[in-house]
Formats: C-alpha cells, structure tokens, sequence
C-alpha cells in the first residue's frame, strides 16, 4: 500500500457530517503513544525555521499554514505507554479536563473539535495477540468516525510482534472502513536498520531539514514528513472537488 494515502469518498462523507457537528476544518489531532510525543512528532511545522521543506516538499507549506497550532498542541490522547486500549480507558484520562466516564479519545476529540485524526499507536502487549489489537483499534476508529472526525491510520516501523501481524491488521482495518491510511513502515523500511535503534523500537533521529541527505537517513525526518503528506493528501481530498 502507498505511503501516502488516496482519499475516499466515505472519508468525504465522515468530513462534512463532522462540520455539520461544529468540528473545525483547520485541526488535527494525534492519538498515540510515545512516538507521538512533543516536541518529536510533527511539533516543528509550528515553529518557521527550525525545518526546511527544500524545493522538493515546498508545496506541503500551504498544509503547515492550514493546520497552524495543531502541530504543537498537548493532545489529550498521546502518552508514553499508550496502547489501543489505553485511550480507550477512562482510567487513563487527565482527570483534570476530562469528565469522570470519559476516555483519553472522547475527552481529546470533545475538548479540541478536531476534523481530522492521526492514530498511531505501535505498543501492545507482547502476549496479546493482533486480533486483540484489532478489537480495540476498531473501537476506536468507530468512535473517532462517529464524532465526524476523519480518521488517518499509521502503521509502524518495528515488528516487534515477530510476523507484522500488528501492521497487517492496521491496513485491514483502513481498507474494512474505507479510511485513510498512512503508511509509514513503507518509509521506514529501506532506512538503515529500517529505521530503528538497537532496542528494535525506537526510531532513529535526525533533525528536520527535508532537502538533507544525510540527515534522511534517519527515521524521525521519514515520519515527520510522510505525517504531514498524509495530512496534505487528505485535507486536500476532503476540501477540493474531485
């Protein structure tokens, strides 16, 4: 599957019910675990200087422009240990903005009013099984879809799993709901060492300086720009005429 994800008209559909909602066309937000933590993952697009689109990637300007403030934002569903059915857990919440029944999804999605939903969420227990994942990852997506939110799935770099089970179950579940998917294992995968540290999970980093060969050679500038090409097709697919 493309890296970069084509957009659906059901995804079409999910948009103009959640404007319909009140959700604001110009915010995203990040559902996930560690590797969607600031100031790593896409943080920078808020911040002119501290990234270079090069001549290559210019065009992806008009997206940073469009989502302004998005990129930076605390969510209220991004935690280091997060798993699929972490932020389904109302015992997971910030109890501090959340109400006392809501999950770190609901209290996220309610708080901000977002259109649109990154969701990448790589751990899981090691003796859980895929269909385990996949029963709580449509959860979420039939929540997030439910709330006029478009959902934008990532599968993962590592293969802790042992058989890609994990990314397997990801792409089903993108194709089972007609939802976009981003297809991050694909840009990590010709990296060296595909991308990951030693420990086999974490991602090699790199600041994100696009037009940089040797700097490309790490995972973090791969995720950061293939994130926000992802956020560019489907913004673009949802907003122009087909």
């Amino acid at each position: 599957m493309p890296i970069v994800p084509k957009v659906s008209d059901t995804a079409r559909q999910i948009y103009q019910r959640g404007l319909a909602m009140g959700n604001h066309p110009h915010r995203f937000s990040k559902i996930g675990d560690c590797q969607n933590v600031n100031p790593f993952f896409l943080t920078v697009f808020d911040y002119p200087g501290k990234y270079r689109l090069g001549e290559k990637y210019a065009y992806l300007q008009e997206t940073i422009d469009y989502f302004h403030g998005s990129f930076s934002r605390e969510s209220l569903a991004v935690k280091g240990g997060f798993n699929v059915a972490a932020v389904l857990s109302p015992l997971r919440a910030d109890k501090t903005v959340c109400k006392p029944t809501e999950s770190p999804l609901a209290c996220e999605l309610r708080v901000y009013r977002p259109s649109f939903a990154i969701i990448s969420l790589e751990q899981w227990w090691g003796h859980k099984s895929a269909e385990s994942y996949a029963t709580y990852m449509r959860k979420i997506v039939e929540y997030t879809i439910s709330q006029g939110v478009v959902p934008i799935l990532a599968t993962k770099a590592d293969n802790i799993e042992g058989d890609n089970s994990i990314n397997r179950a990801i792409a089903e579940i993108a194709y089972e709901y007609d939802i976009p998917l981003w297809n991050f294992w694909r840009a990590a995968h010709p990296l060296p060492n595909h991308g990951l540290k030693k420990d086999g999970f974490h991602l090699t980093f790199a600041r994100n300086y696009f037009d940089d060969p040797e700097r490309m050679k790490a995972a973090w500038p791969w995720r950061n720009l293939t994130a926000l090409q992802a956020l560019d097709a489907v913004r673009r697919g949802v907003t122009e005429k087909p």
